[in-house]
């Protein structure tokens, strides 16, 4: 599987999607830890018990957790990293399909590509780092060597 693709100044990285079962399991979590809160309050209700302190704060607490669940989950099935190269600056963004975060902006004089080693060395994975000497942009797909180093020949013919 190809995991980058390169159009119109564009760079997506995609993930290498999880097996099915993992990502099943995630998505049971997720739904479960916004269902259950909000059950337990409507149960409290129907029995006469009204809403209490501890029910709302178990919602909130519980929906934090969903929240973080369902990022890890979309993640792991849909996620992509967005850079886009524009003339004078490089835009990364991490796309969950449902939301997009971690926006970032880089000036684009003296880029330099590079890569980071990820894991074991036997694995011979890593991630595509840009910088410009100031600041710099990691990415957190991983990828194998020999696929980045194509990527990084391509994104220095591409100027």
């Amino acid at each position: 599987m190809n995991q980058f693709s390169f159009e119109k100044k564009q760079l997506k990285l995609k993930v290498a999607k999880s097996p099915i079962l993992v990502r099943l399991i995630l998505f049971i979590i997720t739904f479960l830890c916004f269902v259950l809160p909000l059950f337990g309050i409507v149960l409290n209700i129907i029995e006469g018990n009204g809403i209490k302190f501890g029910g709302i704060l178990a919602f909130g607490v519980f929906s934090f957790i969903g929240f973080f669940m369902l990022r890890i989950s979309l993640w792991n099935s849909f996620g992509e990293e967005i850079i886009q190269f524009n003339d004078d600056q490089i835009e990364y963004v991490a796309d969950y399909r449902w939301f997009k975060d971690g926006k970032r902006t880089l000036d684009k004089d003296l880029m330099m590509y590079s890569i980071k080693p990820i894991g074991y060395e036997d694995d011979n994975k890593g991630i595509l780092v840009i910088s410009n000497g100031n600041s710099k942009i990691e990415s957190v797909v991983k990828m194998q060597n020999k696929n980045l180093e194509e990527l990084i020949e391509l994104l220095q013919n591409a100027g």
